[in-house]
């Protein structure tokens, strides 16, 4: 499975942690951003991840800001993203599974390392 992952500066810490997560599982994982945790736009990052996952180039998308509900907006305004929050792994598994959604949104504020 193809996962690209994006963030804004608020979620630039759960990202990276997330990243190596999944690296260390042996997914491979394109990071579009940010790169630091200074000041970005939201907006930017989020629709360069759902675009691409609209037009297929990546099997699902992830982003975290640090409430994860801002780049699920952002996101949604694409069309073919079908971006969600999930607050734990019951909600994403269901919404991946019956509402076919293709991007995750998490904050990185109101997600522990664990549930990361």
């Amino acid at each position: 499975m193809k996962i690209v992952i994006g963030s804004d500066h608020a979620g630039y810490e759960a990202k990276e942690r997330l990243k190596k997560f999944l690296q260390a599982m042996g997914q491979g994982v394109t990071d579009f951003g940010c790169h630091s945790s200074d000041a970005v736009d939201y907006p930017d990052i989020a629709q360069l991840v759902a675009e691409s996952v609209s037009r297929r180039e990546f099997d699902r998308g992830v982003l975290l800001d640090g409430f994860g509900g801002a780049v699920a907006l952002a996101a949604n305004k694409v069309p073919g993203a079908r971006a969600v929050c999930a607050y734990d792994v019951v909600s994403a598994r269901f919404a991946a599974a019956h509402e076919d959604a293709n991007i995750l949104c998490l904050g990185g504020k109101t997600h522990g390392e664990v549930a990361l």
